[in-house]
């Protein structure tokens, strides 16, 4: 009787442990474990060493035709993420910073006249708050730059907060610092993308290498739809935010509101968003 109530009362407690961790819990602790995927990338290395390529690599044919696939590649690489040459002579290849969107009629994040209404560099700080319920919750806090027409640096803080009745309270930060290239710029639409990095805070404290992608269409005065896709890399898990908000411009100021999903190791987050923002 003894032994059956000590281990009901292991298994009780081992059962409360692992299914009682609050999803930021699990977040951090999925972000922490790293995979060992060396011992299977040498063996195929070690495999392709094996091989007799000599023939393949002493002809010149060969060695013509893939010298031709990196050009290709490389010049269609730069076309597609830098600019084309119709492109070029496009108007929008020119276009400048609006001081903020609708200042100037229907006209959004850019402008093809340059005058009174455009600038050389913009500031937008804004602030959202994001909640998945009552108990998760969580601070945007964002700083979104854009000078020389096409190029841009934005730092984004996100500061998460759960409650646990049984195991106390949780948090968890997330910094993120990307260069961005914006890639369309039409005075209705834009279009960017960018490289930067990633770092998450708590019981990780890991940095890792970021990617993202953003788009905004200015389809009726005052208003605006935004969407953005955040990748990172921790310890070979991603770290993924992506956003799809509404916004209602009104002078410097924006009220956004819509969605956020957040990917954190394993767990899943989806949350409404709602903030504000300013543009100087």
């Amino acid at each position: 009787m003894y032994r059956a109530t000590l281990t009901s009362l292991l298994f009780f407690l081992v059962f409360q442990i692992h299914y009682g961790q609050s999803k930021l819990e699990k977040a951090e602790e999925s972000l922490t474990k790293k995979e060992n995927r060396g011992s299977r990338s040498d063996s195929r290395s070690r495999s392709y060493d094996s091989d007799d390529s000599s023939d393949f690599g002493d002809s010149f044919i060969a060695e013509e035709l893939a010298y031709l696939f990196a050009e290709i590649c490389l010049y269609a690489t730069y076309y597609t993420i830098i600019e084309t040459p119709i492109e070029m002579e496009y108007r929008g290849s020119t276009a400048a910073i609006t001081k903020y969107p609708y200042l100037d009629s229907l006209k959004g994040n850019y402008s093809y006249d340059w005058g009174e209404g455009t600038t050389g560099f913009r500031t937008t700080i804004s602030n959202r708050f994001i909640a998945e319920n009552n108990k998760l919750y969580g601070n945007h806090f964002n700083v979104d730059m854009r000078f020389l027409g096409r190029i841009g640096l934005e730092v984004d803080y996100l500061q998460l907060w759960e409650e646990n009745t049984n195991f106390g309270n949780s948090s968890l930060a997330i910094f993120t610092a990307m260069a961005k290239y914006h890639r369309v710029r039409t005075q209705r639409f834009n279009a960017w993308w960018g490289l930067g990095a990633t770092y998450v805070g708590g019981e990780v404290e890991e940095l890792g290498f970021a990617y993202g992608l953003g788009a905004e269409l200015f389809f009726a005065k005052p208003f605006s739809l935004e969407t953005n896709f955040y990748g990172a890399f921790i310890n070979q898990r991603s770290v993924n935010k992506f956003t799809a908000l509404l916004n209602y411009h009104y002078d410097r100021f924006k009220f956004s509101g819509g969605y956020e999903h957040l990917k954190i190791g394993s767990p899943d987050f989806s949350t409404f968003s709602v903030g504000v923002g300013v543009s100087f």
